[in-house]
């Protein structure tokens, strides 16, 4: 873990360990702010939301399921690991957008990894480089920049 390994064995073994902690209340979700408000607007505007992560399936939910906002796994429709395959291979996100039952140009995914998101832009994707630390200056190439949730209602993915 301390190498940051992609391995989908090690994250499930991590996402077990997890769980118990989430289970126990030792470990609890975080989630930025704007994260709430924003499930919740894209909810009643009837998008789908997905999760496509490094982490298990099951280190997903329970993430979800517990945050200091409460329980939020139920606005995301579908979670994705690395058993879809890896997060920089274009066939992982035409694989999401077939399991979505989206074209690949209806989904707009968002990551703060260039190369995650130069493969779901091959695969069609819509694509914005999500940059959450103060300060910091994006290099999102082609991608562009939001800095918070709440700025995707004014964006165009095409």
């Amino acid at each position: 873990m301390d190498q940051d390994k992609k391995s989908t064995g090690l994250k499930s073994l991590q996402g077990k360990i997890w769980e118990e902690g989430y289970r126990t209340g030792e470990l609890r979700g975080e989630v930025y702010p704007d994260v709430p408000p924003a499930l919740e607007r894209w909810r009643r505007q009837r998008i789908d939301i997905a999760i496509f992560s490094s982490g298990s399936v099951q280190a997903q939910r329970s993430l979800f399921a517990s945050t200091a906002a409460g329980d939020l796994t139920r606005f995301i429709r579908a979670y994705f690991d690395t058993t879809t395959g890896p997060k920089t291979a274009p066939d992982s996100y035409a694989r999401i957008a077939a399991a979505l039952e989206r074209s690949p140009s209806d989904v707009l995914f968002l990551s703060d990894v260039g190369a995650e998101l130069d493969a779901a832009r091959a695969a069609g994707m819509g694509t914005a480089l999500c940059v959450r630390t103060p300060g910091s200056a994006p290099s999102a190439g082609a991608h562009p920049v939001i800095r918070t949730l709440d700025d995707i209602p004014s964006f165009s993915p095409k």
